[in-house]
């Protein structure tokens, strides 16, 4: 065997062993199952229940202009309400992140009643995967469009306790 067949064998090898961890680790939970999820937005607190049991706290960023609810796409706000997790996102843009219901059919309607777009794609996610974009996380509190941040190793956790179709309360 030539020493460059070789070498081309062994880098394909080396490839495809780093390729099979790059995903995301997840981790297992075994506990009570959380059944709800409540996030008191002035106190900047997620907790995780069992009934009426915290499980966990956390704290956590909103969005870049925290008060008040979500109105419209671009407003910086985090909603506030009763919704649900309605998807999960292991390649999210930011490290793992949960998907909220926002809008729901009473949002989409007073969206429309004052001709604006009610907005989407509000999550629960750990920090921005980008540099650039972890770096302006640092500087600030309440640094996101209108989601919900924790550390890393905390949406780690979380995303192995709360399933699809978890409520979740949105409080001022």
């Amino acid at each position: 065997m030539d020493r460059r067949a070789f070498g081309l064998g062994a880098m394909a090898t080396l490839s495809l062993s780093a390729c099979a961890s790059t995903g995301p680790r997840f981790l297992s939970y075994n506990g009570p199952e959380v059944t709800s999820l409540v996030i008191n937005k002035g106190a900047r607190r997620m907790y995780l229940l069992h009934n009426e049991r915290v499980l966990k706290e956390y704290k956590v960023d909103l969005g870049f202009a925290p008060y008040g609810t979500k109105t419209k796409r671009g407003d910086g706000r985090t909603p506030e309400g009763t919704y649900l997790i309605d998807r999960r996102n292991p390649r999210s843009r930011y490290h793992l992140s949960l998907g909220i219901s926002y809008p729901n059919s009473e949002d989409i309607a007073k969206a429309k009643a004052a001709g604006v777009d009610p907005g989407g794609d509000i999550f629960i996610h750990g920090q921005p995967n980008r540099r650039s974009e972890r770096k302006r996380a640092k500087k600030t509190e309440d640094w996101t469009a209108g989601c919900i941040a924790v550390k890393n190793n905390e949406i780690e956790e979380i995303y192995s306790m709360v399933y699809e179709g978890t409520a979740i309360t949105l409080r001022p």
